[in-house]
């Protein structure tokens, strides 16, 4: 059977959105043979903006539940609308949509559908948003550790976990106001795509959760079946003979060549996880975007004829703040280079993450990124107590009445408190004004939105942090746009070393391979992972605009 006035398509577009795509290209083999199996975000979405117009493709089925970031959430919604908009018929099904953490987001998402399908045994559980903060300072008491941290400045609610046994009112007022913005996202989502009013979507919020017959009683869901009922359907539309295919292994036909006096490309390049000085490499913890890996592709961003912009796509909670001054630099070079930077946020783009984004032509931001987080904090965990309970003696040699300042095994003094405080002030002082600059606000400006704070990518453009609310498909138009390149221009990585060319040793440190070699996790590695202070603090001096 198929449906009139749709040519006969061979091809139904599949996501499979029970767990986050991988939203970067690991680097190493051993990583990418664990990703092998998980679905690719960019192609995903590239499939989403484009497979609409392609006559081989008759419509969209995507299996739904489980936790989503919010803000990955969000990009990916972009791009089925994008599809929706080709008129083909687009399908939801899920086994549940659970209560857990994050599975509301999975229920937004189904709703840009048209069609949204549940298991008759199945669950919605369409409950709210709630932040939840784990405070480590009775803990770390009961074992012996004292934290010793400066903060710059009430906003910076990293530090309060270790600090503090509960929330301060600038914590619960960040919380609260992060919590309530994603939330009136959520509603109004729902409401357009279920065509509710909102008052009506809050009220579903405040009695679920609802068993599948009560959700469809309700207009939540259209179809109450199975994962084969769900194809039948669909197939039914576009064409019994369509074979389903997950939407990052679609490739658009060949077009022809783009005349020479019209070539050039965007370059991507990537800052994702917790920035550190080195190369960017994984931890057991997660990713660590180096400074040297992401310098050395803003450099050869820089020295590329071809590429006339570069989009840097960030999703970082931030890190150290030497590296980040260090990527900072290489973003307002290539600036200088003549060529713009828009820079387009994923999940966080927060402290060190919003450091190396202020100096951008223009910031893109989903309306659930974590944004901004101007502030900074540093000291150590001071772990004398313990090693008293432990039985452990030490002992020390020093010459240089500071050169234990930053040694775990005693207190700080009442002078190098003095002067750990002077370097936060300097360290915050000069963030500000980098933004001032960047943002053509005053310092005063951004005195009033930073103080450590964190906003949701939708407060950020009220508050001026931000420019455009939108995924990263939207940073690479604006970026054409910005330099008159044509739509079909492609985005390519800025620099790229194959996997057999990392193992010969760089010839010199402006050789790529000098910032991409392959290594294992190290336990350095690991403790900067963790983040200060229960990590890199409790090693070596360090700051932290994390």
């Amino acid at each position: 059977m198929h449906a009139p006035g749709l040519p006969r398509a061979s091809v139904l577009l599949e996501l499979d959105l029970t767990e986050p795509p991988v939203q970067s290209e690991p680097e190493d083999p051993l990583s990418r043979l664990r990703a092998r199996s998980r679905r690719r975000l960019a192609p995903t979405l590239r499939a989403l903006h484009q497979a609409g117009t392609d006559p081989r493709v008759g419509g969209l089925i995507a299996r739904v539940g489980g936790p989503l970031p919010w803000a990955l959430m969000e990009e990916i919604r972009l791009g089925v609308a994008a599809f929706r908009a080709s008129g083909k018929p687009a399908l939801a099904w899920a086994e549940t949509f659970g209560e857990g953490p994050g599975e509301m987001a999975a229920y937004v998402l189904a709703t840009a559908f048209e069609e949204v399908w549940l298991q008759p045994g199945g669950t919605l559980g369409l409950l709210g948003v709630a932040v939840e903060a784990t405070f480590l300072r009775g803990a770390l008491d009961r074992v012996g550790l004292e934290p010793q941290i400066e903060q710059r400045h009430e906003y910076k609610n990293a530090a309060d976990r270790l600090m503090r046994t509960g929330f301060t009112p600038a914590h619960r007022e960040s919380l609260d106001r992060l919590a309530e913005s994603v939330f009136e996202d959520a509603v109004t989502a729902i409401a357009q795509g279920r065509r509710l009013d909102a008052p009506r979507v809050r009220d579903l919020v405040e009695t679920g959760p609802r068993t599948a017959a009560e959700a469809h009683a309700a207009g939540l869901v259209d179809t109450l079946g199975y994962r084969d009922q769900a194809f039948d359907a669909i197939r039914a539309r576009v064409g019994t003979d369509a074979h389903p295919l997950f939407a990052d292994l679609w490739h658009p036909r060949r077009r022809p060549r783009i005349p020479a006096r019209g070539r050039g490309h965007v370059a991507l390049v990537d800052v994702v996880g917790t920035i550190v000085s080195g190369r960017t490499r994984p931890t057991p913890t997660g990713r660590l975007a180096g400074s040297d890996s992401v310098g050395a592709a803003l450099r050869a961003a820089a020295d590329d004829d071809g590429a006339r912009a570069v989009v840097l796509r960030i999703d970082s909670p931030g890190g150290s703040a030497v590296a980040s001054e260090t990527i900072w630099r290489e973003v307002s070079r290539v600036r200088e280079a003549g060529k713009p930077v828009v820079v387009s946020m994923g999940r966080a783009a927060a402290s060190g993450g919003y450091y190396i984004a202020c100096p951008a032509d223009a910031v893109v931001a989903l309306p659930a990124t974590l944004t901004g987080s101007i502030g900074v904090f540093g000291g150590k965990v001071v772990v004398s107590d313990l090693l008293e309970r432990l039985g452990v003696a030490t002992g020390a040699v020093e010459h240089g009445a500071r050169s234990r300042m930053f040694s775990p095994r005693r207190p700080f003094t009442a002078e190098e408190l003095e002067r750990l405080a002077a370097l936060l002030d300097a360290v915050y002082e000069d963030f500000v004004a980098k933004v001032a600059t960047g943002r053509g606000m005053t310092a005063a400006q951004v005195e009033a939105v930073a103080r450590g704070r964190v906003w949701t990518g939708r407060d950020a453009l009220g508050v001026g942090l931000v420019d455009h609310l939108g995924g990263l498909r939207d940073a690479v138009r604006i970026a054409r746009e910005r330099t008159g390149l044509p739509d079909e221009a492609p985005l390519r990585p800025a620099l790229h070393v194959p996997p057999l060319a990392r193992l010969r040793p760089p010839r010199s440190s402006e050789d790529p391979r000098a910032t991409a070699s392959v290594r294992l996790p190290a336990l350095a590695d690991l403790t900067a992972a963790l983040g200060l202070p229960l990590g890199e603090a409790l090693l070596m001096p360090a700051v932290t605009v994390r």
